[in-house]
């Protein structure tokens, strides 16, 4: 692939403030939930009062996800994307100043009016937090854009609770003051960054926004479903946060009883999975080739219950020792499975959550996207709520109700985390039976990779990023069409010969991604009018449709000459071209080389290089099938 690196992004002021902004925001939020619970210690208020603030807190900043995230969705749709950004750090910084008067007088209600507040400024910032990465990113920026901003939030989440736990433990009597300084300075420093971000054209500026809480979010969660693959990204996004919220909340219980430890070991293992899942994150771009790859889904949905399950098997039952920090804890045998199970876990969520996000952005429309965004929070809301019952109920051994005594499952720590990791599969295989797409990109995905190592050139800036466009390339083996997809950000229609479309398996995949099957005049005329009604149709939908002019294989590694069907195309649909060419692959096991000598194919390298180019668009009313054809085979050169 490119020498692209996606921290460059970091250095661009399209993108640094806005990442800026947001993991400030989520560091600031944590600090403040944090220092709130510290407080309470600091007061030395009772174990009930304490329970009932440390439960009451996450309810109330949860609760206007759900009351206003439809209005918040349609503000971020109206409005200047900048301005509005701007706007939230400003009530950032009178909520906050807020708080810090609940510090200095010490008043727990104010401190939690401001947490509910907190909850409302995050709510407005959620769909535009998502919703403005398309319009400051490439399409083929999007999986590492999205990879940083999960990083920074995973980072700064846990930072943020670090910090805000240490305030009062290192501070002391001193600890309000710093708790109330420290939250308004860097609400401050959020809003001068956001001041910094570009202007962001508003999605729809002439939305009439509907007041009514309850018809607009039913209202942008039908507007959420219209796509089955959007939908089912929603579904997949929310139950990775009801999946974290069973996990990390079962940590605090999780690291006394089962691993030994003191009060500073759920900070440590919450680490592990935080820097995992920033790792993760990161990596998806890398594993994707900068491309929108949703392949990356299933694997991160297996991997997610693989060390689940094996974090299960590592530690079944309470052990004897106690009061281990994080570098005691290291030296007990087994520790390290159970820090790479951790690790692990984290991993593999970012590779199924980043392309998710990735896949909502690029297939939403962006006079929808924010209220898209606004109806996954909502879901979310919901998810969150519901992870945190089940979380409790599966652990009571009985439950009284309205004078009646049920019994309860009464699972230990362990024994939820082996019914989460069973959950997950199950769940994982439910979206990608609805969806195929997503598996079909996963093993598509694993067999480019493993087999071909890609160099690519001019993709991205000759591809388009939106609307319609007719890509013509050489055709050399059985896994062009594979190898196409995997290099071009967005999802491509293949026009390919019938019968390699009914290869066994790769028919299915072909089927899933939308190929379009065609034969010869002779062989089916009725498939090939109906293959040239489907291009046009794709074509006026404003998808890439990719053809193979030469109409076959080629038998001896040479270009044939490309056939007119290309003009056919264009005469009824003049829509620009990009020509592209392959190389490296006639010596590759699914070409025709080794059949024309007689061997049996057996690939000569294993993950061979091969390079895809692409040269700048042409006008499809200004060319002809001899013209392109020209154009490719200066592309390909001398290399088959």
């Amino acid at each position: 692939m490119s020498g692209h690196n996606q921290f460059a992004l970091l250095k661009q002021r399209r993108f640094l403030p806005f990442f800026i902004v947001q993991a400030l925001g989520a560091f600031n939020d944590n600090i403040y939930r944090q220092a709130i619970i510290g407080l309470l210690f600091y007061l030395g208020v009772s174990t009930e009062e304490r329970t009932l603030y440390t439960n009451l807190a996450p309810a109330l900043f949860i609760l206007p996800y759900f009351l206003f995230s439809a209005l918040a969705g349609q503000i971020a749709e109206k409005l200047e994307k900048q301005r509005l950004i701007v706007i939230t750090t400003v009530m950032e910084i009178v909520i906050m100043s807020l708080a810090a008067i609940g510090f200095l007088t010490q008043n727990m209600p104010v401190l939690l009016i401001a947490l509910f507040c907190t909850g409302l400024q995050s709510t407005l910032f959620g769909p535009v937090k998502y919703s403005v990465l398309p319009s400051i990113l490439k399409p083929e920026e999007l999986t590492g854009g999205n990879g940083l901003v999960e990083m920074g939030t995973s980072i700064s989440i846990l930072t943020g609770m670090i910090a805000g736990g240490m305030i009062f433990a290192l501070a002391g009597s001193y600890g309000p003051i710093v708790a109330a300084v420290a939250i308004i300075a860097l609400a401050l420093a959020g809003n001068i960054a956001a001041r910094m971000i570009p202007r962001v054209d508003a999605g729809a500026p002439e939305l009439k926004i509907n007041w009514n809480p309850l018809s607009e979010s039913l209202a942008v969660l039908r507007m959420a479903k219209k796509q089955k693959a959007v939908r089912n990204a929603i579904l997949g996004v929310s139950w990775f946060w009801f999946f974290g919220t069973v996990l990390t909340s079962q940590l605090p219980t999780y690291a006394v009883v089962n691993l030994g430890g003191d009060e500073t070991l759920y900070i440590f293992a919450l680490a592990l999975f935080s820097l995992g899942t920033g790792v993760g994150s990161l990596l998806c771009e890398k594993l994707s080739g900068r491309i929108v790859e949703i392949g990356l889904v299933p694997l991160g949905a297996f991997g997610m219950s693989a060390f689940l399950l094996d974090l299960y098997f590592a530690r079944t039952g309470a052990v004897e020792i106690s009061g281990l920090n994080g570098f005691s804890f290291l030296q007990q045998p087994g520790s390290w499975r159970i820090v790479i199970d951790l690790l692990g876990i984290g991993l593999f969520t970012g590779f199924f959550v980043v392309p998710l996000f990735a896949l909502i952005q690029s297939r939403t429309d962006k006079s929808e996207m924010s209220r898209v965004f606004a109806a996954l929070n909502i879901q979310n809301s919901g998810f969150i709520v519901l992870a945190a019952m089940l979380g409790l109920l599966l652990q009571l051994k009985q439950l009284s109700l309205f004078g009646y005594t049920l019994p309860m499952p009464g699972l230990t720590v362990p024994q939820l985390f082996l019914t989460l990791a069973i959950g997950n599969v199950l769940v994982a295989v439910y979206i990608f039976s609805i969806v195929p797409e997503f598996l079909m990109r996963f093993l598509s995905w694993v067999m480019v990779r493993t087999l071909y190592r890609l160099r690519v050139n001019g993709v991205e800036a000759n591809v388009p990023d939106e609307g319609a466009a007719l890509i013509v390339c050489n055709h050399v083996s059985y896994m062009d069409a594979l190898i196409l997809s995997a290099t071009i950000p967005r999802p491509v229609r293949f026009v390919m010969y019938y019968k390699i479309f009914n290869i066994p398996v790769m028919r299915w995949i072909f089927t899933t991604a939308k190929a379009i099957p065609i034969a010869s005049p002779k062989e089916n005329a009725a498939l090939m009018q109906r293959a040239f009604d489907d291009v046009d149709a794709a074509l006026a939908e404003g998808e890439l449709v990719c053809i193979f002019p030469e109409g076959a294989l080629t038998k001896d590694g040479e270009m044939a000459a490309f056939k007119s069907g290309v003009e056919r195309i264009l005469a009824r649909r003049p829509v620009p071209v990009v020509p592209m060419a392959l190389k490296g692959m006639w010596s590759s096991m699914w070409s025709r080389r080794d059949t024309r000598l007689g061997r049996m194919r057996v690939p000569r390298r294993f993950r061979a290089h091969v390079n895809v180019a692409a040269a700048p668009a042409v006008d499809g009313a200004n060319t002809d099938a001899t013209q392109l054809e020209t154009l490719v085979r200066a592309l390909r050169g001398d290399q088959a």
